[in-house]
């Protein structure tokens, strides 16, 4: 074995061959040579190169499928809290709508919290707009894994989301009365 270099520079000696060689042989990584060689891994690369070895990339080829199985996994996990957001924002809507949940609004006293048979314009607006967000968020991460149905289901969700658009806009954005 090769005592180590103080110096990490320079062309390989004849000894630093037959050291790469025989790490070769015994299955090290280009990487964990170049640790013990104390030589950069792009000197590995090239000297390796030089005396045709090539490296098995069998072990990233893995590493790589197990971070984009863990990534469609991450990317599932935040498809289902969106939808999860657009269902806890439609019952707040419905909530609303049956006189259940309380709105704040600034009176000429102040910030008062009453229930209205109601949702007022600008509330159910930004609420609207919010779950547009999170439906297009949610299709566009389900286009990423190339997942069946997705056509469908975007198709279904933007027609969801032009609906609630056409409704957030239909109300002026501020005048509260009911016209009946």
């Amino acid at each position: 074995m090769v005592a180590a270099k103080t110096s990490k520079g320079g062309p390989f000696e004849e000894e630093e061959f037959l050291e790469l060689r025989r790490l070769h042989a015994e299955g090290k990584g280009r990487n964990e040579i170049a640790t013990l060689m104390q030589r950069s891994p792009r000197t590995i690369s090239v000297y390796a190169k030089q005396l045709q070895l090539n490296f098995d990339r069998t072990a990233t080829a893995v590493a790589t499928e197990a971070r984009k199985v863990d990534a469609k996994a991450r990317r599932a996990a935040i498809i289902e809290r969106a939808y999860g957001r657009v269902e806890k924002l439609l019952d707040h809507l419905d909530a609303a709508e049956r006189g259940g949940f309380p709105f704040t609004t600034s009176t000429v006293n102040g910030i008062e919290t009453e229930r209205l048979d109601h949702v007022p314009g600008q509330e159910e607006k930004a609420l609207a707009g919010a779950i547009t967000q999170y439906l297009n968020q949610a299709v566009k991460l389900e286009q990423l894994d190339g997942d069946p149905g997705v056509e469908a289901a975007r198709s279904m969700l933007g027609t969801l989301a032009e609906g609630l658009n056409k409704l957030a806009g239909l109300d002026g954005g501020g005048d509260d009365s009911e016209e009946g």
